[in-house]
């Protein structure tokens, strides 16, 4: 939403913020000066500190829920009882307000207080990490906000469907989702396939992939690509004819299907040396040529160089970082005729508690009591007092 002109206030605990703030620190990390997880997540957003245990800090966020169009949160339900936060309590400052709520596991049910992240309740419950390797070898973690991205889409969806209502009738609702929710959604082919009592096929390796043609492999230069051919009959003779094995396109022991099927391991075997004679560049070449659906697997080091992403608006340019401008990672929507906003650096701790608590009217002797209590925190104030 900021990326497209909103005004999004982000609200932490004083003094030290949002803990997500310092995800990119945590061992295993890769490691750098940026707090990069917080720049991608907290760009163009405003920072109000606010204590909302003291009553002066509560008074502070109602004020910001009576003019807000969005309150967004994702505090356990037992949280959002204790502060009180809940949607008839907002409502009843503000009957035009989008409550929207994150949830780990759902409101209901004995799991909806359990703590989560979205390698737990997404990656994890879903299945998704049962599935995601091959025989024999132990599942893996998922990187972080593979789950916590695609969640927020889609409240962003159910935040923009209730802006839509509230033309309509004039009021507010309130919109859920939930990390387990998006979780299934992400694996429900899967989950799907369960409901209708699907039997399962062994466990697949690399070498031996449930169709070759739906699998990766590696150029002569070692860069990985996967191919993925999903129409038997079109595209072997498109793959045979990249490869210029004209041959192997009638030849007895490939030539169907089935025959590929009940040889998988030795035409993946066929298939690594074919791939092997040539580098990338070569292969990009001759599979344009041939029509065969393919894709780099690069690391995610090599991403930031990707052409087409960046032609495609991909990556743009926060302008007022540290040090000069410095990349990341667009929101994954463009609407036509419409530019987004230029992205600003993620804020510090309370950079902007002074001129929002301005805007909601507070005098200059309000915020110093607000600051000298605690229920306010301010990064600059805080600046000049350790100076």
């Amino acid at each position: 939403m900021a990326d497209f002109g909103a005004e999004v206030i982000k609200v932490e605990r004083p003094p030290h913020g949002d803990p997500y703030r310092y995800l990119s620190r945590l061992p295993g990390m890769p490691a750098a000066e940026e707090d990069y997880c917080w720049t991608i997540d907290s760009r163009s957003k405003k920072s109000l500190a606010l204590n909302l245990a003291d009553p002066a800090g509560r008074e502070v966020l109602l004020k910001l829920a009576a003019a807000a169009d969005v309150f967004l949160t994702n505090f356990q339900p037992q949280l959002v009882a204790k502060f009180r936060l809940g949607y008839d309590e907002l409502r009843g400052v503000n009957d035009r307000l989008i409550y929207a709520y994150l949830t780990g596991h759902g409101e209901r049910g004995p799991e909806a207080e359990h703590p989560a992240y979205d390698q737990t309740a997404y990656w994890g419950r879903s299945g998704l990490m049962d599935f995601m390797h091959y025989a024999g070898a132990e599942p893996c973690p998922s990187p972080p906000g593979l789950g916590d991205h695609p969640a927020a889409m889609a409240l962003f969806g159910a935040i923009m469907m209730a802006l839509f209502q509230r033309q309509k009738t004039g009021q507010g609702m309130k919109v859920t989702t939930s990390l387990m929710a998006n979780g299934a959604w992400a694996n429900s082919c899967f989950i799907q396939a369960a409901f209708a009592k699907a039997v399962w096929p062994e466990r697949a390796r690399r070498t031996k992939p449930r169709s070759p043609l739906t699998n990766h492999y590696r150029s002569r230069d070692g860069r990985r690509f996967f191919l993925c051919m999903i129409d038997p009959e079109k595209d072997w003779p498109r793959l045979c004819g990249a490869m210029r094995r004209e041959d192997l396109i009638a030849g007895e022991r490939f030539a169907t299907p089935l025959a590929r099927r009940e040889r998988v391991e030795e035409v993946v075997a066929l298939l690594d040396a074919e791939f092997a004679r040539q580098d990338m560049a070569e292969w990009a070449r001759r599979f344009a040529q041939n029509e065969v659906t393919w894709g780099p697997v690069p690391s995610t080091a090599e991403v930031i160089h990707d052409e087409q992403m960046a032609l495609n608006g991909v990556f743009v340019e926060i302008a007022d970082a540290p040090g000069g401008p410095r990349r990341t990672v667009s929101s994954p929507i463009a609407v036509e005729g419409i530019e987004k906003a230029p992205p600003r650096m993620a804020p510090a701790v309370g950079q902007h508690s002074l001129e929002i608590l301005e805007s909601l009217g507070y005098s200059r002797e309000g915020i110093g009591r607000l600051l000298d209590s605690g229920a306010v925190f301010a990064a600059a104030l805080q600046e000049k007092r350790t100076a």
